[in-house]
């Protein structure tokens, strides 16, 4: 399948602190919802950023840790457990499309937009696909370590690995609720067999759109990412067990793994390669700004967003729905 007809805008990989690429994907999605155009970009999180998920208890987080390190806190608003995005080891996109163009169910419409995900891990030369047999959890505060699920998580490196990857910010969990919405290995000391978990994604609807979002791996550094929660009982040896980078897997270079995650976007957009002008049976068109940008009023827009809600404490360190 490919992405529904219609106007849409790549915005290429820039390097924003966690809040603002929060608020930024929030502000694709009432862009599309208002008949804008639809958002497929790339980016990175500048300074290192620790996500929580929307439901995530801030008592799991170790703050000095975060506060020590440099690493930017912030919640979003699709579910599952926290993820640390390193930015070097961390590779960004999200998607922002009008509800009506896409499929209601929910699996139904992950699985569309997580396709030109698995395509980018595809053209990167990495055998991945949806885990095969559910994986136990070893941590349930991290996402990367909860228990994987053949619906929505995707590993690689794995014999049962077949072309393509990406992965689930728990997408399907049943933590996975956020504002009008609803989100987000190999042979171990566990005994599973497979891949390892390379990526996260996970969506929610908001205001007639949906944004599907998620991190794909460049590179694993375990010591940082558990060292963000609160005395996780999981060794950064048992971490690399369960999850592994792109740059384990393939010869390849931060910016060629940027490069094909965009020209996977492109081709999902268009329909191919040559990234001509598609339509439906109904003579509705693709068209494609591949050198999109924010406008001014939607920078303002994520920068309000940002003060009232991405770095406010409210919204950061109380968990939805219980007050604390």
């Amino acid at each position: 399948m490919t992405a529904p007809t219609g106007d849409w805008r790549l915005i290429r990989e820039d390097s924003r602190p966690g809040p603002m690429q929060m608020a930024l994907d929030e502000v694709a999605a009432e862009t599309a919802a208002a008949g804008g155009p639809a958002t497929v970009r790339t980016y990175r999180w500048d300074p290192s950023c620790l996500t929580l998920g929307y439901r995530q208890d801030p008592d799991t987080v170790d703050w000095a840790f975060c506060d020590r390190e440099g690493i930017d806190v912030t919640r979003r608003q699709t579910g599952g457990g926290g993820i640390y995005h390193d930015a070097h080891g961390d590779i960004a996109y999200s998607i922002a499309v009008p509800a009506a163009d896409v499929p209601g169910e929910l699996l139904d419409c992950y699985h569309l937009l997580c396709e030109p995900v698995l395509d980018a891990f595809g053209r990167l030369g990495i055998d991945a696909d949806y885990v095969e047999e559910s994986v136990p959890e070893l941590y349930h505060p991290a996402c990367y370590l909860r228990e994987l699920h053949p619906a929505h998580d995707v590993v690689a490196g794995g014999s049962n690995a077949a072309g393509g990857d990406g992965a689930d910010e728990d997408g399907a969990d049943d933590d996975d609720a956020g504002e009008d919405g609803a989100g987000e290995d190999g042979a171990s000391e566990d005994g599973t067999t497979g891949g390892r978990k390379i990526a996260g994604n996970a969506q929610y609807r908001k205001r007639d759109a949906v944004i599907q979002h998620g991190s794909l791996t460049f590179s694993v550094d375990a010591a940082r990412h558990l060292g963000v929660f609160a005395e996780p009982p999981v060794t950064p040896a048992a971490f690399g067990e369960r999850v592994v980078g792109m740059d384990e897997l393939a010869d390849v270079d931060r910016a060629d793994a940027v490069a094909a995650v965009e020209a996977a976007l492109v081709a999902w957009v268009t329909g191919g390669e040559g990234g001509e002008e598609r339509g439906d049976d109904g003579g509705e068109t693709v068209e494609l700004d591949r050198d999109g940008s924010w406008s001014s009023a939607e920078l303002a827009r994520a920068e309000e967003l940002v003060e009232t809600k991405y770095r406010d404490d409210g919204w950061v360190r109380t968990r939805p729905g219980t007050g604390r």
